[in-house]
Formats: structure tokens, sequence, C-alpha cells
């Protein structure tokens, strides 16, 4: 058999991006299957791709013998004296096969390794390809739903953001432009979603690609976000030590610089707020409070209380605990809607944080220490 290869090889292989010699090991695994399906066996086979002539030849080894009992295995002195002249009862010669020796069903076993063995590869290249973009925002189109999933066309593989990493008041449609971070990438097998730290459900990878999972909740997705717009972030001018999220209500953001002549919280802001207001709108206007970070826990906890402006405070370190007191007009301001305000300054700074008017605070500070909550 000498088939012409090398433009169907190049072919294939941009088609599918991954290296020719993938495709060249491929055609010769595929070939071998076939006369595995053809003639029961594939020890005695050789494939052979002679690139100076563009030809693949597949050779079948046969035992020389005087008396034929399998066709597809033996052959008589008379016939191999046809491939090797020098061919000797108890010794192998080479047959050459043509596509009609290995038929339909032995060629479609043959398409089937090709399209296995080149799949297994193209996935592989892919998962290493969006493995090193984890962590990372991409840009993609809305492909289609499945129940309360985005599907999200990335261009080489398709992605999934799950309805627990959408911010809820987002809607989207079939072909809207969608910005998210990779927040994880899974090459086979599944990836669990938690609620309440117990698994809700599990999403499965597909066969033929990895499982790329977005998110627009994530913490990191405002981190990067900010990256992009502020460049010295990127020149590590400035750094952004901690954020709390509600996505698409409200979030904040601990920045620090090591230069004492750089204000971090107004670089981030930018002019007039120009930047953080890119970032915001991005989010479907969810507020973000910028504030400076401090290696003082009090100060750092008293600014994330931001807009509030507590007067006083007792910092209970064993407890990682601190009672703030406000003025009582500021008390719901302090607390924010729904406890938001008081809850995100607690996810900031990771300490507890009692919020109390200023009467309730002296008279707790009177109360003997083993009685005070």
């Amino acid at each position: 058999m000498a088939i012409k290869l090398k433009n169907v090889i190049e072919t294939v292989a941009k088609e599918k991006n991954v290296p020719e010699e993938v495709i060249e090991k491929a055609l010769i695994e595929g070939i071998r299957a076939a006369v595995k399906k053809e003639f029961g066996y594939k020890d005695n086979v050789r494939v052979v791709f002679d690139k100076e002539n563009d030809e693949l030849k597949v050779f079948l080894r046969k035992k020389v013998t005087p008396f034929v009992e399998n066709p597809k295995r033996d052959i008589s002195l008379e016939e191999a004296k046809k491939y090797d002249e020098n061919a000797e009862v108890g010794k192998y010669v080479e047959i050459p096969l043509s596509l009609e020796d290995l038929g339909r069903i032995a060629l479609t076993a043959a398409k089937e390794a090709i399209q296995n063995k080149v799949a297994r590869v193209e996935k592989n290249i892919l998962f290493k390809e969006f493995k090193e973009l984890e962590g990372k925002v991409v840009t993609g189109t809305v492909r289609r739903f499945e129940g309360d999933d985005i599907i999200v066309d990335l261009g080489r593989v398709e992605a999934v953001l799950p309805e627990e990493e959408q911010i809820k008041k987002e809607n989207y449609k079939i072909g809207d432009r969608i910005r998210a971070l990779i927040l994880k990438v899974v090459k086979d097998g599944t990836y669990p979603i938690y609620e309440k730290r117990k698994v809700k459900r599990v999403l499965k990878a597909p066969e033929d690609q990895p499982l790329v999972i977005l998110s627009r909740t994530h913490p990191n997705f405002l981190k990067r976000l900010i990256e992009i717009e502020v460049p010295e972030i990127q020149e590590e001018e400035i750094e952004i030590k901690a954020i709390a999220r509600e996505p698409g209500e409200r979030a904040k953001v601990a920045v620090y610089a090591k230069d004492k002549n750089i204000d971090p919280v107004g670089v981030v802001v930018g002019l007039k707020g120009s930047r953080i207001q890119t970032v915001s709108e991005e989010l479907s206007g969810e507020k973000i409070d910028v504030i400076e970070w401090d290696p003082d826990p009090a100060r750092f906890i008293l600014r994330a209380l931001s807009p509030a402006r507590p007067r006083k405070w007792r910092l209970l370190e064993d407890e990682k605990r601190i009672e703030v007191a406000v003025p009582k007009e500021e008390l719901s301001l302090a607390i924010g809607k729904g406890g938001i305000n008081a809850k995100l300054a607690h996810k900031l700074t990771g300490w507890h944080i009692d919020i109390l008017s200023e009467e309730d605070f002296e008279r707790i500070q009177k109360l003997p220490r083993k009685n005070q909550s």
C-alpha cells in the first residue's frame, strides 16, 4: 500500500494544532489496529512512513510453510518467492498490503484509532494551555445555556460559568461578550461545587476537552480587574493586601504602598474615581470601598468600617475580637444594610467586630471582664 500523506498530515496537524509527529504516530497505530481487526494479530505487521517519498507502506510478516493452514499467517514457498527470491520453508517474508486487503471494517477501525489518538493529544495540549491561564481574566462569548449554567466560547474550548459563580442580578443572552476569571481547569474527572461546605452538585469534564470553570464572583476576579486598570500594581509600587466581596453589591479592597510618598488609595481609585468606576461598571455597579491597609490591626479594622468613623475601641487580641464605639447616628452606617458593611469588614480583616453605640461601649467597659461579652 502506498498513500500520499504529507499534505494530509500537515493539514490535520494545523487544524488540530498538534505536532505532525503525533499525526504520523496516530496513522501508524491506526493501521496497526486495522491489521489486527482484519487478520487477528498485529505483532507481525510493520508500518513505515517514508517521508522522503511521501508514502505510507504496510507489510505483513508471514511464515513460509509447506502446507498453508492459515492464509492470514502462512504462505507457500512458491508464493513467498514472488516477494523474496531467497525465501525458505520455516523462514518469514514480508508481504505488502493494499487498502483492498484491509477491507472497509478494518479501515474504519484505523480511522477511529487515529481520531482517538489525535483527540487525546489535542485534549492534553488544551489542558496545558488553559491550566497556565488559571487565575487570569479571559473574554468569551455566551454560546448557550445548560440549566442555569452559562456555556462560554473561549475560542479553543467551551468553558462553564456555573450558576454559583454568577453575579445574581446579571442576565445574559446568546452572543453576549462576557469577562470572567478562569477559576479551575480539570483535565479529566469531576469538579464538585460546594454549598455550606457540602457538595451541592458535580460538573463532569467532557471527553474531548478539559473542563474550564469560570467565575465572576471570586475575590480574585475583582483583584485581576483592578490590576488591569492600575499599572502601579503591575509595577509592584502598590500591593493589594486583601479583598472581601458580596458580588454585585459591595466590596472592600485593602491596598498598601511601601513608599510613604505614594497614596495607594488615590492611585487605585484614580482621578475623580475613574479607575475604580471602570471596575465597578464591569461588575454591574458593585460598590467598591478602597482603604489603606495597616499592619496595626486596630487601625486597619477602623478603616475597614468606612464610611463609619469609630470614636473608641478596645482590642481583645487573645480572642481576635475588637469592640468599637460609633456615634449613635452612625450605627446603621457602620453595620450597613443587611449587615453588609460589618460583614465585609470582618471578612477583610479576619477579626470579629462588635459595633456598639458610644453609650453601650462605655457601659460595657465598666463591667467586670468576665461578664463582658
